[in-house]
């Protein structure tokens, strides 16, 4: 059976909530972190299809994740989407993500990037 969990790690509240809403609208079973959490642990606990990463998350740095996540053997090969409201994709898909997306976003970008992703 196809995994549509997706791990959520995003520090605006407002973001989190309309995310929320649309992915269970679109069928995906969300997991959202708080902006503080440890995520590569997070990671290993939830075992996403896809963690959707907010480049700032708070006071973390999401490359600083996302090195992390992929040094690790346990959860190096999840699928990482990065957001921002900053034009950093190429830093972002240099580092490993398996995708970006600039924000504001439409979220028809955002389903068909996350179908996109899972079925790679």
């Amino acid at each position: 059976m196809l995994n549509k969990k997706i791990l959520l790690a995003e520090d605006d509240i407002t973001m989190v909530s309309l995310l929320k809403t649309l992915l269970k609208m679109e069928g995906f079973d969300i997991v959202s972190i708080h902006a503080d959490a440890n995520v590569p642990e997070e990671v290993k606990k939830e075992k996403p299809a896809v963690l959707l990463l907010d480049f700032h998350l708070g006071a973390q740095n999401g490359i600083d994740i996302l090195d992390e996540i992929r040094s690790q053997e346990e959860t190096r090969d999840v699928k990482v989407i990065m957001s921002s409201g900053a034009s950093v994709k190429e830093e972002c898909m240099n580092r490993g993500a398996n995708g970006f997306l600039l924000k504001p976003y439409m979220p028809d970008d955002l389903i068909s990037l996350l179908k996109q992703t899972i079925s790679a």
